[in-house]
């Protein structure tokens, strides 16, 4: 068991260090000033409106079938499961805690949502041979069903500056979101079959700079966080350790006791071990949180961290479907 538990080490690790280093890139870019905010600002429009939703289009058409994937409907409730995890997580932390009741919302949203994207899809890509990464792919796909539609609902609300806030509507159907249903749509009637070539292939090119450029992304937003601004480090501690310790932890022993199939339960840990999601940032910004230097700061500590603890619970997970 050791012997796996290494050999899973090493392989994550790996993987873990070329996400990294992708996520470098961004960081440099925007620290001396090659690329601009504004820059950033057209760069992360361009991945999430065009390159993402032609990338999860384009896979559904190629891979999907829903023979060979007929429980596809249990992945969106399984992100709400993982999301309803950390929130309930991190509802009992607060418990103990002597933070500001202004950040706990901020605190709750920082645990319940990961990011479960950005993160994950060079991950399964550079973890998994080609065959297990495509099945995985639409299983992530799915995954990112429910969570796009909690995080632009449940995360709108919780990290509105005022209790009364309303969330829009028109943000749960998000490109990605649009590009998903329209790709099962597609499935559904058949039209892939008819879909010729010529369209197909250069969807699919534009499609596959998504990952590095998402990187990139990730990594120009850390950079954007201000670091002078005032934090309660005690909070900012209990959310890496909930958030990268307590909930994979959890997990582990779901899929113990669970035994789910190998790329679900691998997808499950993934999930619960990524750090914050980055588009808590962008949430925070738009509804003008008051805790948007506490969130940066969480989102940051989380990547951060994450590089020495994926590799731990990944090989843990390991071990354990072995079991």
């Amino acid at each position: 068991m050791f012997n796996i538990f290494i050999t899973s080490f090493r392989s994550t690790t790996f993987a873990v260090l070329e996400i990294l280093l992708l996520g470098l890139c961004g960081f440099m870019l925007i620290r001396r000033r090659i690329i601009s905010h504004e820059g950033l600002d057209a760069l992360s429009k361009l991945v999430v409106e065009i390159t993402m939703p032609l990338f999860v289009l384009t896979q559904l058409i190629l891979r999907f079938n829903f023979s060979l994937y007929p429980k596809w409907y249990i992945l969106p409730f399984v992100s709400a499961l993982i999301t309803l995890g950390g929130f309930v997580l991190g509802w009992i932390m607060l418990k103990f805690s002597s933070g500001k009741p202004d950040k706990n919302k901020a605190f709750i949203s920082l645990i319940g949502f990961q990011n479960s994207g950005y993160l994950v899809f060079p991950l399964i890509i550079t973890l998994l041979p080609k065959d297990a990464a495509d099945s995985m792919l639409i299983y992530l796909f799915l995954f990112l069903l429910g969570f796009n539609l909690t995080v632009w609902s449940v995360g709108a609300y919780l990290l509105s500056s005022g209790r009364s806030k309303r969330f829009e509507m028109g943000s749960l159907f998000t490109p990605v979101v649009g590009a998903i249903l329209a790709g099962l749509l597609i499935v559904i009637l058949r039209v892939d079959r008819i879909i010729p070539d010529v369209i197909i292939r250069p969807f699919k090119l534009i499609g596959e700079c998504t990952i590095p450029l998402a990187m990139i992304v990730v990594g120009g937003n850390l950079a954007l966080i201000d670091f002078s601004a005032s934090t309660d480090r005690k909070l900012l501690f209990n959310v890496v350790l909930a958030k990268l310790i307590l909930l994979p932890v959890l997990a582990l022993a779901v899929i113990f006791l669970a035994n789910p199939a190998y790329l679900i339960g691998l997808l499950i840990i993934i999930e619960a071990a990524v750090p914050s999601a980055t588009s808590l940032s962008v949430i925070s910004r738009h509804y003008k949180s008051e805790n948007i230097d506490f969130i940066g700061q969480g989102i940051f500590w989380t990547h951060i961290l994450s590089i020495f603890t994926i590799p731990v619970f990944i090989s843990l997970f390991s071990v354990i479907s072995r079991i």
